[in-house]
């Protein structure tokens, strides 16, 4: 191969600068390979994505290329591979995936695998693709590495620098199996988007990128955690409840020392897990030097709340919030950098971003993925992982653990069965070796924290009538009602006296954030409160009535609504124990896993136990539960992932449309009128669908059925602006319980 040392080359240029200011392309390669390297030394992979780096834009050594960026004095989109010349497409990533599977061919390895970096590099601008082409999903690496003509074009115009001898150590130090295979990669793939935006941002935007990494290490944070722990512990009352609380963070901190792998904190509600699963992970992160803590959480109405308590403790710049909801104008800079790869020492995230990241094909939600290595993952209220997409969260942790030297933390009052067989028959499979627990006795834990007596109905007694229920709650001044459905919570409601609160998914989130804040205010205060809600406030949301009622449903339900009962034990100081009421709901049970967790619960309910809510009984329902699971694999990413992974036909592109925890391929959304959404809906009328306003809007945003969105579409009570809809009708939206419905129709919409 012949040098060419008389052209110059360029990977990026700017229209304010001339091309002595340009940068060379040889020096992005050697950057993003050295950036690259180092990201993936935390997993023992260096050399394979140091070759990543060096390899991934040999494309741009095209004349085609060469000319565009010359031309517009511009970088590409993150999401885009190509660049238009003309009406010709210059494609500069599929070179690079050619030369990666001749150079790995050379070597010797074997068909098939001579492909990894080939995946990785063709997809750093626009994804990871699938082997083999699929409707509805465009391109495919089997096609991108056929056009071997975009190779030879660029062969002689090589730097010998960059054709190295290759030198590749087995992957993490191991040979990988097939489950683990796909993640690795993407890992590889993560470490190679974060150092070719990161180099790129160096160059296009030194300002921005010398804002990154402004923050503490996880050992100074442990020192500010210590001193928090001490005002808390000075301050507090000599409660039964504080004096437990204490004994929990002192286990938490010994049991900080353990090996790396999987743990589990079982605490009953109240018990201060928040702070105490805090205390172990700053501890594991000294002992084992661990780079971050990520903190993942079911619902997005209730991580504000633990963020905020994150920020007060470690300082608003250390802790970054990264979920859907979240309000742009309260980041900094700073934070809003580090949402895109996750470089802070405490992330506060959701499980359907963390989750959904690790079965990610887009570059923007993979980029942050090798920041996991060698991290602790806290698993907030473990039991709500969803069960149809079990067996791929499993594998995934196992890997995460046994390859990406993480911990993880399963945190909940009620533990889900995850050692051992998992389901019966065709759909069993074979979940975590073992588990860890951090406190000492959780048994005789849960008999100390009691708090509530719980009435369970009787199993074959007929369901009471609305009236009946709406009565009963009015006999008391402060107290919760939680439902399984929306139509259920509306029934009731009705039947209510109108200062009644009502919590359901039909209020927007800046809605239901707000009611939670007024419900919170008034108990409190000690004023008269009646709450009618659905299952969102179950998980997280620190309140504590003296009353609660709860419709039948999984065991596990029913300890998250007594949670909210009782929660601080003031009862208990007068020898009481706060009080929760089962009840048959007199609409029934609707299908799905509610139905599964409500038959569970009732062959327990036939043993009649004495106490529902210890952590044996747990383990017997979720292992009931289990086996009434069809299939813990929805997305199938057995079949599209693993099976293959010999030969390395992964379908990354469709695993990562499949994978998905929140189904709303049937659904659409719209912007609803509450409070001041109706300014920042003036202001999209004005300046269209712009991504901050959109951002913004997000709080304000339901979700339906498509039949329903066509419905009230085709009455114009929603209307489009630049391809956002918005509620047109004043009457659709109710400030005290959101969507609003006037025609009979809608009723299905309450139903779930």
């Amino acid at each position: 191969m012949e040098e060419n040392t008389d052209k110059k080359y360029y990977a990026h240029t700017m229209p304010d600068k001339g091309p002595e200011e340009w940068q060379f392309l040889e020096d992005h390669l050697q950057n993003v390979a050295r950036m690259a390297g180092e990201f993936a030394s935390e997993f023992e992979s260096r050399e394979w994505a140091c070759l990543a780096g060096l390899w991934h834009d040999l494309g741009k050594y095209s004349s085609a290329f060469q000319e565009y960026i010359g031309k517009c004095g511009i970088q590409l989109d993150e999401d885009e591979d190509t660049a238009i010349i003309g009406n010709k497409k210059s494609d500069h990533t599929s070179a690079g995936a050619i030369w990666a599977k001749e150079r790995l061919f050379d070597q010797g390895f074997s068909k098939g695998l001579q492909h990894i970096l080939s995946y990785v590099i063709a997809g750093h601008h626009a994804g990871l693709h699938n082997w083999h082409n699929e409707i509805g999903i465009s391109g495919n690496l089997q096609s991108r590495l056929e056009k071997i003509e975009l190779l030879e074009d660029i062969r002689s115009k090589i730097n010998k620098t960059i054709n190295i001898a290759i030198i590749l150590k087995p992957p993490c130090g191991k040979a990988l199996t097939d489950e683990a295979i796909h993640l690795w990669m993407r890992m590889i793939f993560s470490c190679l988007v974060d150092a070719d935006r990161l180099d790129t941002e160096k160059f296009m935007n030194l300002d921005l990128f010398s804002q990154r990494k402004q923050y503490l290490t996880l050992n100074a944070l442990n020192v500010l955690f210590d001193q928090h722990m001490n005002e808390l512990k000075n301050n507090a009352k000599d409660t039964f409840v504080n004096r437990i609380r204490a004994n929990i963070l002192k286990q938490c901190m010994q049991k900080g020392i353990g090996t790396p792998g999987f743990f589990s904190i079982t605490v009953p509600t109240g018990g201060g897990k928040t702070l105490s699963s805090m205390a172990w992970a700053l501890e594991h992160a000294r002992k084992h030097n661990k780079k971050r803590i990520v903190f993942a959480i079911p619902y997005t109405s209730i991580i504000t709340q633990t963020a905020q308590i994150y920020r007060d403790i470690f300082g608003e710049e250390n802790v970054v919030e990264h979920h859907s909801n979240i309000d742009e104008d309260t980041r900094s800079q700073a934070s809003k950098l580090a949402s895109e790869n996750w470089d802070a020492p405490i992330i506060i995230t959701t499980n359907v971003q963390l989750f959904e990241s690790l079965f990610a094909a887009k570059t923007s939600r993979c980029r942050k993925l090798h920041n996991l290595a060698n991290s602790i993952i806290i698993l907030d209220e473990v039991q709500m992982l969803p069960p149809d997409f079990l067996k791929p969260i499993i594998s995934a942790l196992k890997t995460l653990v046994e390859y990406f030297k993480v911990s993880v933390l399963f945190s909940s009052a009620t533990q889900p069965a995850l050692v051992g067989a998992i389901g019966a028959q065709r759909s069993e499979f074979i979940g975590l070796e073992s588990v860890s627990e951090i406190i000492d006795n959780p048994t005789v834990l849960s008999e100390q924290l009691k708090r509530v007596y719980v009435n369970m109905p009787e199993l074959h007694a007929d369901a009471p009538s609305w009236r009946s229920i709406a009565d009963e709650l009015n006999q008391y001044e402060q107290v919760l009602c939680i439902l399984n459905t929306r139509k259920d919570c509306r029934e009731l409601y009705k039947l209510m006296p109108e200062d009644t609160e009502h919590l359901s998914r039909l209020m927007c989130s800046q809605h239901i954030l707000d009611s939670i804040d007024k419900i919170k205010q008034k108990l409190k205060k000690g004023e008269p409160v009646r709450v009618v809600s659905t299952q969102l406030i179950e998980a997280g949301v620190d309140i504590d009535f003296p009353v609660v009622y709860r419709s039948l449903a999984g065991l596990d339900s029913i300890a998250q609504s007594a949670g909210r009962c009782n929660r601080e034990g003031k009862l208990n100081e007068s020898d009481q124990l706060g009080q929760v009421k089962i009840f048959k709901s007199p609409n029934g049970v609707p299908v799905g896993f509610i139905r599964k967790g409500v038959d569970t619960t009732k062959e327990l309910l036939s043993k009649k136990y004495q106490d529902y809510l210890t952590p044996e009984i747990f383990k017997e329902y979720f292992h009931l539960f289990y086996s009434k699971v069809n299939k813990f694999d929805k997305a199938e990413i057995d079949e599209l992932l693993v099976r293959n992974a010999q030969e390395m036909k992964f379908q990354f592109a469709t695993a990562a449309k499949e994978f998905c925890l929140i189904d709303d391929k049937d659904s659409r959304s719209f912007i609803v009128h509450y409070k001041d959404s109706s300014n920042l809906i003036e202001q999209l009328k004005r300046k269209g669908p712009e991504n901050w306003l959109l951002r913004k809007l997000q709080r304000y945003t339901l979700s339906v059925k498509k039949s329903d969105f066509d419905r009230l579409k085709d009455q114009q009570r929603i209307i489009p602006y630049d391809g956002i809809w918005v509620q047109s009708d004043i009457n659709l939206y109710n400030q005290k319980i959101g969507l609003k419905f006037d025609d009979e129709w809608l009723d299905e919409l309450l139903l779930g």
